[in-house]
């Protein structure tokens, strides 16, 4: 009797040992997330895909929720990696009147310092190119006028140009229009503006596109999906009056120290992901109803990310 129970419970510890080797065995998978913007979800499953296919697992939490929510989870160790905004920095730290954040790299640096710093977050490489607001104008009034900048623009108005400017509430009251106004020298009379309810970017794109009440000049977003199609020509911020609002992939630090690899893995997708690439991915998500993970997965393979 004694020798029975004494084998069953070597066979139960040899169990148990064994469970615990393969556990120990297996690799712990990193959790990528994304915010609820479709650029975000899309960005998102490229970097789950690229990291999968460099054998490193991951777990899918894409769309979690809008940023506060998102950044708890990755501060609280929920998730470990998800696409930020440089500029969404000076809001983290109380700092978002900073001029820092209006230049591509010193914005970089310090919000990367503060992060790491503060919470052993590290910022990877960012893609080249800002999500902030904008102005873009109907291409054939751009051509006709010869508008490429916002100096350019700001020449125009003072010069008579014909402007309609659809955009939302917040943009014309908030603040971003009057500085946009004080730092380009332009002011836009009350009958020049069409604000609209809600003020979503699809709605003022499609206003420009459609000329709704002789529209030519439209609130966006820099990365919109439907500024291509809409033939819209988004004009450069050349006194840097916007905060840069760049892509990055953040990621806790002690992930890092599991997978070494990943930022070399993920440099050379967010150096691909210029402003124009992302337009046109972006509009194949918002205007052409594909999901992010196809075109995630159709775009590594077009540019040679994956076989």
């Amino acid at each position: 009797m004694r020798s029975r129970v004494r084998g069953l419970i070597l066979s139960l510890m040899a169990i148990v040992a064994l469970a615990t080797t393969a556990s120990a065995a297996a690799p712990v998978p990193v959790v990528v997330s994304s915010k609820l913007s479709t650029e975000s979800a899309m960005i998102g499953q490229m970097i789950r895909l690229l990291l999968e296919a460099r054998g490193i697992p991951t777990v899918d939490r894409m769309t979690l929720g809008a940023t506060p929510v998102v950044r708890r989870a990755l501060l609280a160790g929920e998730i470990d990696l998800y696409v930020e905004y440089t500029g969404n920095a000076g809001f983290f730290y109380n700092r978002s009147a900073d001029r820092v954040w209006k230049d591509a790299a010193a914005g970089y640096q310090e919000g990367a310092r503060l992060d790491l710093l503060s919470h052993r977050i590290v910022w990877l490489t960012p893609a080249p190119a800002s999500n902030a607001w904008a102005l873009a104008v109907r291409e054939d009034v751009a051509r006709q006028a010869g508008l490429v900048t916002l100096s350019d623009f700001g020449r125009w108005v003072r010069g008579g140009g014909s402007v309609v400017l659809a955009c939302s509430a917040e943009f014309a009251n908030a603040g971003t229009l009057k500085s946009l106004e004080s730092t380009y020298g332009f002011h836009l009379r009350p009958e020049q503006k069409i604000v609209l309810a809600g003020g979503e970017t699809s709605a003022t794109i499609g206003a420009a596109a459609a000329r709704t009440n002789a529209v030519n000049v439209a609130m966006v977003y820099a990365t919109d999906g439907g500024i291509v199609s809409a033939h819209l020509r988004v004009l450069e911020d050349d006194r840097h009056d916007q905060p840069i609002y760049a892509p990055v992939p953040t990621v806790r630090e002690v992930v890092l120290q599991r997978y070494p690899a990943i930022p070399a893995v993920l440099a050379p997708l967010m150096q691909s992901l210029d402003r124009e690439r992302l337009q046109r991915l972006n509009e194949r998500v918002q205007i052409g109803g594909e999901a992010p993970a196809v075109v995630a997965r159709d775009y590594l393979r077009r540019a040679g990310f994956l076989p």
